[in-house]
């Protein structure tokens, strides 16, 4: 039996990543997590594929497990000899009760680990443009809760020497009383003039900001129906947002992007939409996976010398193609003197990162830019190797052929519908979606799939971007709106024109 552990993580503010490289190999080796409501779930996604889940999410007036469940649900994971991964949100012991889980663990002698994360106390001003401190302006600031009620008669928080200091005062799970801790500070002498500000969802694409005074901000907040998660910021310092707002002027701030690449293919896209502000949710509706037979494949591999040409159309074939030289044991060199041709700059990459150079590259990505880039270097005669998906378009190959050349296609690898629920795309797209992104025929026409035609009018309103021609026109013959296409066909030519339009 393996030796129990237990790590207590901060997973920082909200914007997943912010978590610390420590609090993130504390995701990847754990055996079990237990997970709140305030910890972006998107860290999940780091996780060993057999790892058990755990939801002990606490919202106000709603538990799903009280603290006292959370700590011997934490003992008895650990005492099964498991590691166990304990994600809070913030810091484990920033108003986190991560004290209190350490305790008990104590208690059990159950050896464990607290790793710091960014609390956002400090963090999620700073993401609304306001600096807890300021030359001049605050040289201290002061993190209390908000949670407890300032009308009980015994509380915890002195409001009297709180409004007598001259520093930035943050409030954590403060909004359910805003109005009791205003009071409380302009009874004590506090200026009705004090700058305020609430901020609701730090650090994420639903971040929403509002700024106010210590008397007027429970009617701006009302205003702009403010409700938690929000964080209070009292003092001088809210005024410098007005220079300092950075993050909510990003260019997608605010928009919802459903991204339906493959996993494995969805991180380069989902970085470049998120550093411009957008929120992403990923649903992938393709996933690729290795042919069911090599057999045919193989023989074609193990006499690669016999092709003058051979012809990548996509990052995944190339991945595939090579995959299969490794487990086959065949030499690099085995490709020979044949003439290499990428379809785009991504899968000229991919080549590039395996130590091939690539001879053809056409202006226009897509299978008739091939063609016309192939004229006069394609002669009759000569033999072509087509490694590609199992249901690619077959102009190429028509098109090759005209020229005279003699065409060899491999399925080198399958395009199928992962193992997903309809009512989970339901109800991302019921959730004010902004965008969908394609990137390709298939996901386009796996999405349809997966929805159902008769749940095609929830797409009403949502702006559906596409990558290419090609993929516009199946958007369309499946009887969808294109609204944006890149006019590069890139990723960074679709996040450019999502991001210009």
């Amino acid at each position: 039996m393996k030796k129990p552990y237990v790590y207590l993580v901060g997973a920082g503010p909200g914007d997943e990543d912010l978590i610390t490289v420590k609090g993130l190999k504390c995701i990847e080796k754990a055996d079990v997590i237990l997970y709140d409501r305030l910890a972006n779930e998107n860290l999940l996604q780091h996780k060993k594929l057999e790892a058990e889940t755990i939801d002990v999410g606490k919202a106000p007036h709603h538990h799903a497990y009280t603290q006292e469940e959370i700590n011997q649900l934490l003992v008895a994971k650990a005492k099964e000899g498991k590691i166990v991964t304990r994600l809070k949100g913030g810091d484990p012991f920033v108003f986190g009760r991560g004290g209190e889980e350490a305790l008990a663990l104590y208690e059990e002698n159950i050896p464990f680990e607290v790793v710091p994360g960014i609390t956002s106390a400090i963090a999620v001003p700073n993401y609304g443009g306001i600096p807890v401190t300021h030359r001049h302006v605050s040289t201290s600031f002061h993190v209390i809760t908000g949670h407890e009620d300032p009308t009980k008669e015994n509380s915890d928080v002195n409001y009297e020497a709180l409004a007598k200091l001259e520093g930035t005062l943050v409030f954590l799970m403060g909004v359910g009383h805003l109005k009791e801790i205003t009071e409380k500070l302009m009874f004590h002498g506090k200026s009705k003039d004090t700058p305020a500000a609430l901020i609701h969802r730090g650090t994420t694409a639903r971040q929403k900001t509002v700024t106010g005074t210590l008397e007027n901000i429970l009617e701006v907040a009302a205003a702009n129906k403010i409700k938690a998660p929000s964080i209070i910021i009292i003092g001088e310092v809210v005024n410098l947002r007005q220079n300092l707002n950075w993050f909510q002027t990003l260019p997608l701030q605010g928009k919802r992007i459903l991204v339906t690449r493959t996993r494995q293919q969805a991180s380069d896209l989902s970085r470049q939409l998120k550093e411009l502000g957008g929120e992403i949710i990923e649903f992938p509706t393709i996933s690729i996976e290795e042919p069911e037979d090599f057999t045919s494949i193989d023989k074609v591999l193990e006499n690669l010398t016999g092709f003058q040409h051979i012809i990548f159309t996509s990052v995944n074939g190339v991945k595939a193609f090579f995959n299969r030289l490794k487990e086959l044991k065949i030499d690099i060199r085995s490709i020979g003197l044949a003439k290499i041709t990428a379809i785009g700059s991504a899968t000229k990459a991919a080549l590039e990162d395996k130590g091939v150079l690539v001879d053809l590259l056409p202006e226009v990505y897509t299978a008739e830019g091939i063609l016309e880039a192939a004229q006069g270097k394609i002669k009759e005669g000569e033999r072509v190797l087509l490694p590609r998906a199992d249901i690619a378009r077959r102009a190429l190959t028509a098109g090759l052929k005209e020229m005279g050349a003699i065409i060899e296609e491999v399925d080198i690898y399958r395009t199928v519908i992962p193992t997903c629920k309809r009512e989970d795309l339901i109800e991302i797209l019921k959730n004010s979606l902004d965008y969908i992104t394609f990137t390709s025929s298939s996901t386009a026409k796996n999405f349809l799939e997966i929805l159902g035609e008769e749940n095609k009018n929830l797409l009403n309103g949502v702006k559906i971007a596409s990558i290419g021609p090609i993929t516009g026109k199946t958007i369309e013959d499946l009887g969808l709106s294109v609204d944006i296409q890149a006019e590069h066909y890139t990723i960074e030519g679709l996040v450019s024109s999502i991001r210009e339009e």
